[in-house]
């Protein structure tokens, strides 16, 4: 039987199609994924309707930002509004190559000024024994309610993910003093993919990245390579800067 090709896994933080100069980026945004060409886009702060930005901006996609970036490329993808208000609404997408068996978006806010949502994807990936179970969060900017989504986090995955079955957990966790892996991964048994260099790669501002706050976090798959996407034209996009990994299933 043949070996799996090594799954090619985004996310990326768009800041809803804007550069952090709040010049739009979508076009330029779709190009640059499709040049990258990973096989599953885990994506935050993604509008699927915006009708002042419509009027305002002759460019600005007919369809939903999620849809307008999958394009032809990802033929799957799976949308969880999370922050809903007069004039639209944002939250996270997954774009996928492979089949959606299942979707679903799940509240985890704990303050009523920020929306939050985990998207629970379970993804067929061909030559694969079991659906990849992918969850894409944006987490509280508020250290006492990143707390208590990783444990909302924790109980997700106990009650609906089984303990063989490969995942992922990647999104932007605002997590700059890293709590996530004492309070999140070893209970859960998850890798960070920079495990390898001590510690998760900085993202934020993708300008000059400081901060570490957009992570990727596996479990039940060897991570090959990561990497942390800096510099133009990356950085010309969104604040954040996109991290990329390669994964294969342990079995």
């Amino acid at each position: 039987m043949a070996t799996p090709s090594p799954l090619h896994i985004t996310s990326y933080n768009i800041h809803k199609g804007f550069s952090q100069f709040h010049r739009l980026r979508i076009h330029e945004l779709r190009d640059r994924l499709e040049g990258l060409n990973p096989d599953l886009v885990f994506l935050q702060e993604v509008h699927g309707l915006h009708l002042r930005h419509a009027a305002r901006h002759l460019n600005w996609p007919s369809e939903p930002q999620y849809q307008f970036l999958a394009g032809g490329t990802w033929q799957e993808h799976a949308y969880g509004r999370n922050v809903i208000y007069e004039h639209g609404d944002h939250g996270n997408a997954i774009l996928s190559r492979f089949p959606i068996l299942r979707s679903a978006n799940h509240d985890i806010t704990t303050h009523s000024f920020e929306r939050r949502g985990m998207l629970h994807c379970e993804v067929a990936v061909p030559g694969w024994a079991q659906p990849l179970h992918c969850l894409c969060v944006h987490l509280s900017l508020s250290g006492r309610g990143r707390r208590q989504q990783f444990g909302m986090l924790f109980d997700r995955v106990m009650r609906t993910v089984p303990k063989d079955a490969p995942l992922i957990i990647a999104g932007d966790f605002n997590d700059w003093t890293n709590q996530a892996d004492h309070l999140l991964a070893e209970r859960l048994g998850l890798t960070e993919v920079f495990d390898s260099a001590g510690r998760p790669a900085r993202s934020f501002p993708s300008s000059l990245p400081l901060l570490r706050l957009d992570r990727i976090y596996a479990r039940g798959l060897h991570i090959e390579t990561a990497q942390v996407l800096h510099g133009r034209p990356w950085s010309r996009i969104s604040d954040h800067s996109p991290i990329s990994a390669y994964l294969k299933p342990l079995n």
